[in-house]
């Protein structure tokens, strides 16, 4: 089985991509899903989240505002650390769980989708890492229309997460995400029939 992890910084087509690898038959695991489950109510990250962040970053029914948390940490690396210490461990052994249920199940190409993959230090998990860029530009662009974010907000989301070069420096492939959807299949369809499962 191989495990690919597929990271980038926000806006670069990671989520595109890793559509893309499921459609062709890889298993993805989706890293932000897993720790949107790890908010959920009565969880322990729930409630130490709330301890180290205080009640203001709840909704009326008592659920985290991921909104909210998301203006809080964005703003502070210091929170963000915080968080990013709660989280990323709890996600880490999920993740590797996981991995070893689909290796036992015998699926073939394993995708683990994590923006902040190799700041967590999750590369062990790893038999590749492919890393999705984009010219800031085009990540703006983006971002204001899917997420509806302001420049501001954009920017200190990028800021927060390791600059896109040191990314690419740990890849051992680079995809440039800057195209017309059909050419970036096209894309990785040719680098998924290369790969030796």
């Amino acid at each position: 089985m191989l495990v690919i992890g597929l990271t980038g910084n926000l806006g670069t087509g990671k989520t595109e991509v890793a559509q893309i690898l499921a459609e062709l038959g890889a298993v993805v695991i989706n890293a932000d899903e897993l720790g949107h489950e790890l908010l959920q109510l009565s969880t322990r990250a729930y409630t130490e989240i709330v301890a180290a962040f205080g009640k203001s970053i709840l909704k009326h029914n008592g659920e985290i505002d991921r909104k909210k948390l998301g203006q809080l940490v964005f703003d502070d690396p210091a929170a963000l650390n915080k968080l990013n210490r709660i989280m990323h461990p709890r996600i880490y052994e999920i993740v590797r769980q996981k991995i070893e249920e689909y290796r036992q199940s015998g699926a073939g190409v394993v995708v683990l989708e994590a923006a902040l993959l190799i700041e967590a230090g999750w590369k062990p998990l790893l038999d590749q890492v492919w890393v999705t860029t984009a010219p800031e530009a085009t990540i703006l662009e983006r971002l204001k229309k899917a997420r509806g974010l302001s420049q501001e907000q954009i920017l200190a989301r990028l800021k927060a997460q390791m600059p896109q070069k040191e990314k690419m420096k740990q890849a051992d492939l680079v995809i440039n995400t800057d195209c017309p959807i059909d050419e970036l299949r096209a894309r990785i369809t040719e680098l998924w029939n290369k790969l030796q499962v």
